[in-house]
Parts: C-alpha cells; structure tokens; sequence
C-alpha cells in the first residue's frame, strides 16, 4: 500500500485497481494523511482560507431523494432573504475579514435572473476586492453568462454521483447526470472557477461509484472539490439509510489532494455534524478551505439540507472566533484573502 500511496503522490494517478484498494483499505490512512498534508503545505502553507456562507432561499424545484429542502417537504417552513438582507450579511461578513461570499439556495424560481444579477452587482459594486461565489443550481449557458457578467466568478455544482445507474437512484426522471455534466461544463467554458463534488456513502454507492466520480474530476479538472458524508434527514425517501463514513470521507479528502495538488477542499459543515471534530480532521486530512455561515440565526435551522446541521445558533462573529480556534488547534491558521485556487506546479 505504501507503494501505492508514493506512487498517486508522486504521479498524481494510480489504475482502478490501486484505486479501489486504497479507498477499502483502512489500516494506511494515516500514511496517506502525511502525504496529503505534506502536498497541502507545499501548495498553500499552513493557511485556510475562509468563505462566507449566506443560505438565501430554502425554496427548491427538485426534489432529490437526500435532500431536506426538496420540493415535497411539506413540514419545511420555507423562507426566502430580500437583497438588503443578503447585503447585510455581506457587510458583517466583510468586518469579520472574509473577502468571499458563497450565495447558496435551492433551485427557487422566484430568483429570477434578474435578481440574482441585481444582487450580484450590488455585491460587486460594495466589494470590488472580494470573490462571488453562487451556488444555485443548473441553469441553461445564458443564465450562466449574466451571472458571470454581472460580477460572478465562482460556481459551486457538485455533481453528487458520476455513475449514470446510480444518479437515477438518488434523484427524480426528470433530473439527468449529464445536464448537470453540461452545466459544469458550460461554466468552465464562460469562465467560472468552478467546484464540484460528491457526497460519501449515499445510498446504493459502491466503491466503483466512487472511482467514477474520481475519474471525472479528472477530466472536470475543478478549482474546488467538495465532498462530505451522506447524512439522512428524516423527511426524506432515504430516511431509513445509514449515514455515511466518517473516516472513508476522510480516506477521499486525502486521496484527492494527491490527485489534485493545486485544488481548494472545505472541511464541510457535514464533516462537523459527523464528528465534533470532523472538520479539523478533515484539515489534517488534506483540506484547506472553511465556510463559516453568515445567515441570519434566525433561518438557519430552516436551511435543513440534512439532519443535526451543526452551527445553526451562533451568529456571525461568534462562528468565525469558533472556527478559527478550532483551525488553529489542527495546527493551521485562517487566512483573510482571497484565497485563489494555485497552479500546478511542473513535474
């Protein structure tokens, strides 16, 4: 296995097989967290970069089989932020030092693409030194384009499961994998940082669905890579499912800082409600990224996505003390920049 590991540092690519025995194989996982954090350092240092969370709508169209704010959850009370208040969170957000924010919803028609631009743009305007991040969704190219033109420049789209087959078991007929390919597609086109990614231990997954979705990272080739656990949420068809493991999201955030150096991964929110100290594991695992959340308290509890979400009570300023503790004791520090993603560096 030590081979194994040396040789995916070393290359950046091992075969399917290698693959599959290093991702069932527990008893190496801290020799790959050493190779993991040692390329994480040669990349970014010892720095984490921070990303303000602003959960803007609990409205969604779909109605994927995991999610808590899908569209059938009838014991959901839905709200939706205007722009003041969307602003307002910026502005606390700006004085606690974070220079991006990710505006993450549900797939909510009532933003239409005139508002988000609307939005956007005043973003923009107020904060010309910071990254906008959007995370809403599968939108056709054009939708797209006026978000980018509008001040946009970062896109979060996980993909969730790259094997067609199983993409049919976690989401309804008329959501397909290869819109959502296309859209991530499309957004690398027009000229989006883009993010993608995949949840570990999701219903009907095996090891092969979790090559897949290795492989198409590879062609994908995204600036950020988020993964966390499966973790159920009671209204939901999944509500009988185990979460997912801990530990093998751990195994996956260190497999793919190998893969890919250069890439920015969170520690999740999900690794955290796995674990209380799920998100400084998965830093020493490999990860560099953390997105406190800057939604007014009162609605986080309603941005459900699964169960037990954690940070749903502190505000603003109270999550950034926390999670900048918690950064330090992992033995790393967060940083106020930007936080661009970095090249790769020649072999």
């Amino acid at each position: 296995m030590t081979v194994i590991i040396e040789q995916l540092d070393e290359t950046r690519d091992i075969s399917d097989t290698d693959l599959k025995l290093l991702i069932e194989t527990k008893q190496y996982d801290h020799e790959l967290f050493q190779h993991a954090d040692r390329v994480r350092k040669e990349y970014y240092g010892t720095d984490v970069y921070v990303r303000g969370l602003i959960e803007f709508t609990n409205y969604c169209k779909n109605d994927c089989f995991y999610c808590g704010i899908r569209r059938d959850n009838r014991n959901l009370e839905r709200y939706r932020l205007s722009k003041d208040e969307i602003l307002s969170c910026c502005k606390i957000g700006y004085r606690l030092g974070y220079r991006t924010f990710v505006l993450q919803g549900g797939e909510d028609p009532f933003y239409t693409d005139e508002r988000i631009c609307e939005i956007v743009s005043e973003i923009r305007t107020k904060y010309t030194d910071c990254a906008i991040t959007l995370s809403i969704g599968e939108k056709p190219y054009k939708s797209y384009e006026t978000f980018f033109k509008a001040g946009a420049n970062r896109y979060l789209l996980r993909h969730e499961t790259a094997d067609a087959e199983h993409y049919t078991k976690l989401h309804p007929a008329e959501m397909s994998l290869e819109n959502r390919k296309n859209c991530l597609k499309n957004l690398k086109t027009i000229g989006y940082q883009v993010g993608s990614g995949f949840m570990v231990g999701s219903p009907f997954q095996t090891t092969d669905c979790l090559i897949k979705d290795l492989r198409f990272l590879q062609q994908l080739e995204p600036a950020m890579i988020g993964i966390g656990p499966f973790i159920v949420h009671r209204e939901t068809p999944f509500n009988y499912f185990k979460n997912g493991d801990l530990q093998l999201t751990l195994r996956l955030i260190g497999i793919l800082r190998l893969m890919f150096p250069y890439a920015l991964i969170p520690a999740t929110t999900a690794l955290g409600t796995a674990d209380p100290q799920g998100r400084e594991m998965g830093l020493r695992a490999g990860a560099n990224v953390v997105m406190p959340n800057l939604s007014p308290v009162e609605v986080r509890k309603k941005y459900e996505l699964y169960d037990n979400k954690i940070c749903t009570g502190d505000e603003a300023a109270e999550c950034r003390a926390c999670l900048s503790r918690r950064v330090s004791s992992a033995g790393y520090k967060i940083v106020t920049n930007i936080g661009n993603v970095r090249p790769l560096k020649e072999a």
